[in-house]
């Protein structure tokens, strides 16, 4: 997200972010899912960047936002994210690896709607982890698609699929993919700059949940690899300061 807010400053007028410690719903349906063993790529995902962030002076997202006066929000509830988006005059809503669903209330109140960068050749692999089983599958590669009210089905914006090192794990690859998204979505933004109306929706292939241990062992894919949490630590954007 950093990397792209430094890309685009220019365009932004809001920034929202989720606190790491918000995500206790996702957090208790990933277990049920996946069972415990899915703790440590939860942690690495949500705890670590902050925490490691504690002990560092990093480059901050909050820190860019601050230099450029871009107004950022607390996620909350959904009647405070249609206030901003109001007020600041928000024509479209860009999402990373956000850890909730939002509603159709939400993205109709910017007048352009949504995208979001998904780490997978959509419609394959809709769901939380899709790195996972695009790994498992031998098919990688990350969509921009618009946000819709059903999970990861809306318009396909653009895609390309991406070669990935053998072995990678689940979590270096969705770093790998959301970085190589980002050429796609400045092309996506000037397109819908330039007036052009999102693609229609595909045929929605399945939802995959979070992977039960029997099948992350099936699949033979890590979720943590080495080295994996060292880049946690030191995560871009360092976590958040308000």
């Amino acid at each position: 997200m950093l990397r792209f807010a430094e890309r685009q400053a220019e365009r932004l007028v809001l920034v929202g972010h989720s606190p790491p410690l918000s995500a206790h719903r996702a957090t208790w349906r990933a277990l049920r899912g996946s069972g415990p063993g899915i703790l440590p790529y939860l942690a690495a995902n949500h705890l670590l960047p902050p925490i490691g962030a504690a002990f560092r002076r990093p480059r901050r997202l909050s820190g860019l936002c601050a230099e450029r006066g871009i107004r950022t929000l607390r996620l909350a509830d959904e009647a405070g994210m249609q206030a901003a988006l109001r007020e600041t005059g928000a024509e479209l809503l860009v999402s990373f690896h956000l850890d909730r669903i939002l509603g159709a209330a939400v993205l109709a109140a910017p007048a352009r709607g949504g995208i979001n960068v998904h780490p997978s050749l959509l419609p394959r692999h809709r769901g939380p982890i899709p790195a996972f089983f695009g790994l498992a599958e031998g098919a990688t590669g990350v969509s921009v698609h618009a946000l819709a009210p059903r999970i990861d089905a809306g318009g396909i914006w653009a895609q390309r699929e991406v070669s990935l090192p053998p072995g990678a794990s689940a979590l270096a690859a969705a770093r790998a993919l959301h970085l190589a998204a980002l050429p796609l979505l400045d092309a996506v933004l000037d397109r819908i700059e330039a007036g052009e109306e999102a693609p229609a929706p595909p045929r929605a292939l399945p939802y995959r949940g979070w992977p039960e241990a029997a099948e992350r062992r099936r699949a033979g894919v890590r979720l943590l690899g080495r080295g994996d949490v060292t880049m946690a630590w030191r995560a871009p954007a360092g976590g958040w300061r308000s």
